[in-house]
This record gives structure tokens, sequence and C-alpha cells, in this order.
């Protein structure tokens, strides 16, 4: 049954359709409307925003509801937006889960995954894998905010730490008691945050005994590995996170059989087109700050050599502005591209 399987087949999450099998992660403070919309740009079925605050968007916190909860009208061309929360009380859930139902979402995510010690600190994230009961009511919080037509789905880790099945136990609680459509599961402990093999043969157990959608995700960082992590676990789809950063030509690879790296030139104009919608998103000044974390996923794809790369990222992360950063590229990579 496997064998006939594809990641470009269409699937139902709860009554959400979804066009194929490989979707964007939530990542913390990255995955915003036009990190999204580049994914969908290049293929990726469904993606999922940046983890948001419950209680930031009780609070109506500016940053959260303007920045962080916007859905651009251009994301929905490729697919469905799911929008990701975070939190530890399931009445603030409940609430947060039906402002995001009203602003447009097509499904709900709750992160209880976060290894991040600040996260987990405020008994949020991965923190619930400790406390299940808490987990589940707040599930059953976002679900109940929701309503029927928007799917909620819950990301997990395996287990606190390494060895541990609350994760996989937790699974199947939520959805059997809060009645979520489906688990997005990291079969890594929290403990080892995004280090060693992740025990996919754990994965397709929850795989052969759920009665929902297991996304897999963790280690997914090339075509290859993808491929095998779909097959061995029988999941019904796969969700790109550190793998796909500065690197939307892995959803073409997976879907559309493009081979090859890109080139510089290709490269280059997708980092031009990210640095506009930055401009788009916060304006230019804090566009030129806030792109300092992607220039090393993109200088890394340019192949420079490794003296002229490590200078180009030194010079990127002190430039005053973006015409700077566009003129460092340029002399860089000027001839690069030109003979790409």
């Amino acid at each position: 049954m496997n064998a006939r399987r594809s990641l470009t087949d269409p699937w139902m999450l709860g009554p959400l359709p979804v066009p194929n099998r490989v979707l964007l992660a939530p990542l913390a403070g990255i995955g915003n409307w036009f990190v999204r919309l580049q994914a969908k740009r290049y293929g990726a079925g469904m993606a999922v925003s940046e983890m948001v605050s419950s209680h930031a968007i009780r609070h109506r916190n500016a940053r959260t509801i303007n920045e962080m909860l916007r859905i651009d009208p251009r994301e929905r061309a490729g697919g469905p937006v799911s929008i990701q929360l975070f939190g530890e009380d399931p009445a603030v859930m409940r609430e947060a889960a039906a402002h995001v139902a009203a602003l447009g979402a097509d499904a709900i995510d709750i992160n209880m995954g976060c290894p991040v010690p600040k996260v987990r600190r405020t008994g949020a994230g991965a923190e619930l894998l400790a406390e299940p009961d808490l987990a589940v009511a707040l599930a059953r919080g976002a679900v109940e905010g929701a309503g029927a037509a928007l799917p909620v789905t819950v990301k997990l880790r395996s287990g606190l730490r390494a060895g541990e099945r609350s994760g996989f136990t937790l699974a199947q609680r939520l959805v059997a008691e809060a009645g979520v459509a489906g688990i997005a599961f990291h079969p890594r402990s929290a403990a080892v945050h995004h280090k060693g093999t992740p025990d996919y043969a754990l994965a397709a157990e929850l795989v052969g005994c759920l009665p929902a959608p297991v996304i897999i995700t963790g280690g997914l960082s090339d075509a290859r590995s993808v491929h095998e992590a779909f097959e061995l676990t029988g999941a019904a789809a796969v969700m790109l996170a550190r793998g796909a950063l500065g690197n939307p030509w892995l959803f073409q690879e997976l879907l559309d059989g493009r081979e090859g790296a890109p080139s510089p030139g290709e490269v280059l104009t997708e980092l031009d087109w990210t640095m506009e919608r930055a401009v788009e998103h916060l304006g230019e000044d804090r566009a030129s700050r806030y792109l300092r974390k992607f220039y090393p996923w993109y200088v890394a794809r340019l192949s420079l050599a490794p003296a002229q790369a490590k200078e180009l990222q030194r010079a990127l992360q002190s430039a005053p502005g973006l015409p700077d950063a566009r003129r460092l590229l340029q002399d860089a990579c000027g001839p690069l591209a030109a003979a790409a």
C-alpha cells in the first residue's frame, strides 16, 4: 500500500482538503506570512505559522495581532494556512482559537513540543507532556474555540527525555478525548532539541494505532531523508522545518521532480524577493535588522569560497541598511550570478 502513496497526493485533515503531503512546519520567530507564502510558491500544500502566544492574543498585543497573526491573501492560492498557538490555560486557549478562527485561518495547531526553557517554564510547549490532563483540557479548549469547521492539530515530541513515550500516549488521548484532527509528531525527546536520530519506528507505531492523520517532522533536511521517513512511518504527510530555511527549492524537488541545487542567480533572486517582502511586512528600517537572521541561509547556497562566504556573512550582519546589503551581495556574487 505504501508503494502507491505519493507526496503529491491530496488528503483530508478532518474537514479540510490539503492539496499535497509536503507542509511547512511552524518556525519560531521566522514563520510569518511571507515565509509561508514562499513555501507555497514552491509547492507546499499547507504552511503553519510561527508559534503565537494565546495570552498575547487575549491581551490584544499590537505586534501579535498586526504582525504575527497576519494572513496575506496571496498565501491562500497554494493551500491552507494554519496558525500555531501556545499556552497553558484552557480558557485563554479557547478565546485565542476563536479569535484566530474569526481571522480566517484554515486550521489551528497547538504547540506541545517546544523544548526551549523559557517556553517550558511557563507550563507551555513540551512541558505539557508532564501534564497530560492539562494538555487534553488545553486542546479541548482550542477545539471548542475553533468550531466544528476548523480542524485543530497538536505538535508533539516523543517525550521529555530519551526513551520516554509520553508523547505517544498523549497523542492518543488528544484524539480520543479532545477531538483533535491530527498529530504532528517529532519523534525526538525535548531534551535533545534537534540532535540525534528521530525514532521513526515509534512514529510508525503511532501511525498504526491512531485514528487520525499523523504528520511526521524532525530530521527532514533533504529529499532523501523526507522520502525515507514518509515510507518508513506511513505518515499522512511530512512537515519541513530547518531543512527548508533559505531552501524553498526542497519543496520543488519533492513535489515537481526538480534536480540539482539552485544557481547563484536563483539564490540571489529569491533573497531579493525575501528582502522586498520583509520591507512590505516591517518597513525598511526594521526589515534591515530582521533579515540578518535570513542572510546565512542564502549565502551558504551561493557557491562562494569559504573565506569569501565568511567575509560576506560578517559584512551583511553589520550592513546599516538594505541598499548596503544589496551592494555587498552584488559585489560578492555578481560574476557568479552572471555566469549562471
